[in-house]
């Protein structure tokens, strides 16, 4: 396993459309745990393939929600291939959204509070649920991303020039 560099924002390569994976293979298995890896080392709770620079219609998520007895975050790690959304609610819910492609960055997205989604998981089984609360953020954030969409394009354009202000200030404070 190997942790993997993870493209930040205005890298243009985090616009590109994700092609759909087309088998579950070792070598598809092989990039899910280099991407698990890497999303623990950040710390995150999902990443899309292209994050990592792979352009496959290809998700991971660990919200890790639940403690153990010292307290301990306890991992719970969910592997979408080729997702689909339909069906969303009406109803909106608004959550703090940051995103590993846009650094210590956060704002206030408002998304469908349920879905229904259908993938694949890491074991080739396929799944259809409704989904809510967090998971279902997670899920419409990480498929954005598919999609060539980061959470600041849900933004108005004041804020988000505002954020990619500031990368471009911390990247320009790292370098130095």
């Amino acid at each position: 396993m190997a942790i993997l560099p993870i493209l930040e924002a205005p890298d243009p390569r985090l616009r590109a459309i994700s092609k759909p994976v087309d088998a579950v293979d070792s070598k598809l298995r092989a990039l899910i745990a280099d991407m698990f890896e890497t999303m623990y080392d950040a710390p995150g709770i999902g990443l899309a393939a292209i994050q990592v620079g792979v352009e496959k219609r290809l998700l991971l998520m660990d919200l890790q929600e639940t403690e153990d007895e010292e307290g301990k975050p306890i991992r719970n790690p969910r592997v979408f291939i080729n997702p689909e959304l339909y069906d969303p609610s009406e109803e909106h819910s608004v959550y703090s959204e940051g995103c590993l492609s846009v650094p210590e960055q956060f704002a206030d997205v408002e998304r469908p509070a349920t879905i229904h989604a259908r993938w694949t998981d890491g074991d080739g089984k396929a799944h259809d649920e409704k989904l809510e609360g967090l998971l279902a953020t997670c899920l419409q954030h990480e498929m954005d991303h598919l999609d060539g969409i980061l959470f600041i394009d849900h933004l108005s354009r004041l804020k988000r020039e505002m954020i990619l202000k500031k990368l471009q200030k911390a990247k320009r404070a790292k370098a130095a």
